[in-house]
């Protein structure tokens, strides 16, 4: 998903949503003694559904994709279909050995495996991630100064101390992630090419777990233009921790990324059973999100 390239953060696996201000203390990174993350077994006679590309080719047989490579023909990975027919599944297209097609597929999850209980349908165009509608909101959580949102000082308000303002946010201990807003700008025929690409036409977001009065001020001294100083539960740097913990405990990942926007860290797998109660037990109550890409039929 693209953001014409105004989010200063770090990556997401799939969604960056709106940012949230917490007073939640920061989670508590496992230590590497602790076990890892226990995935439940699923119910046997429990039917899923979901939409997903499949994919087969000489490596290997009908998978779900967790991630397309954007190439021709696709490339991607993920867990095994069993029951799978080409001949069943609508406007499956082939190149250089490669099958593959979206679908929306429905069948019973033993863990590592989905085995069809009917037929595929042809996919919709829309990822069951996104629902119509729903896109991430870029606001700033700060109320507008008196007078609306404005340039302060002209002189600091360029992509150099606007970098230089980002890279000493990052660099603070607390800090908790940053990213831009445009939309108290009013978009005119005259101004749009320029605002999407001048500093004066955008609100800084900068967000630490506390001291934001120290922090505003520094941040004043490199930055001229608007600017949203703002409180977080967690830090970047323990959120960060928790990624790289899941990467290596979550089996069967879909996909796992710190999401700025609400300071949590999204973590996709294919099921979820049980395993955002365990890691709310486990990190604190709402610091993992996780998004299951199969849902439960019923």
């Amino acid at each position: 998903m693209r953001h014409h390239g105004w989010i200063v953060a770090v990556p997401v696996a799939a969604l960056l949503f709106l940012a949230a201000c917490g007073t939640e203390e920061a989670p508590v990174s496992a230590s590497p003694s602790d076990p890892p993350v226990a995935v439940p077994a699923s119910d046997p006679d429990q039917t899923y559904t979901g939409l997903f590309t499949v994919l087969e080719d000489a490596e290997h047989g009908p998978q779900l994709c967790s991630m397309v490579m954007d190439s021709y023909p696709p490339q991607c990975g993920g867990p095994d279909v069993a029951g799978w027919n080409w001949d069943e599944a609508p406007d499956a297209e082939t190149a250089n050995g490669v099958t593959w097609g979206f679908y929306s597929v429905t069948g019973t999850w033993d863990g590592t495996t989905l085995t069809l209980t009917e037929p595929p349908l042809a996919g919709a165009a829309t990822s069951p991630m996104v629902p119509d509608g729903v896109a991430p909101d870029f606001t700033s959580p700060c109320e507008a100064p008196a007078g609306g949102w404005a340039v302060v000082d002209a002189a600091t308000t360029t992509q150099a101390t606007f970098d230089a303002a980002m890279a000493h946010a990052a660099a603070q201990p607390d800090f908790a992630g940053s990213w831009m807003d445009q939309s108290p700008f009013e978009v005119t025929p005259e101004n749009e090419p320029e605002r999407m690409n001048h500093p004066e036409y955008l609100v800084l977001n900068a967000q630490f777990t506390g001291d934001l009065e120290r922090h505003e001020a520094e941040l004043r001294q490199l930055w001229g233009g608007a600017l949203c100083v703002s409180e977080a539960a967690n830090a970047m740097a323990d959120l960060e921790a928790v990624q790289a913990e899941l990467t290596d405990s979550v089996p069967n990942l879909a996909g796992v990324g710190v999401d700025t926007l609400t300071n949590t860290v999204s973590l996709e797998v294919f099921v979820d059973d049980g395993l955002q109660e365990e890691l709310d037990q486990q990190y604190g109550a709402g610091v993992v999100q996780v998004t299951a890409s199969l849902q439960p039929v019923g």
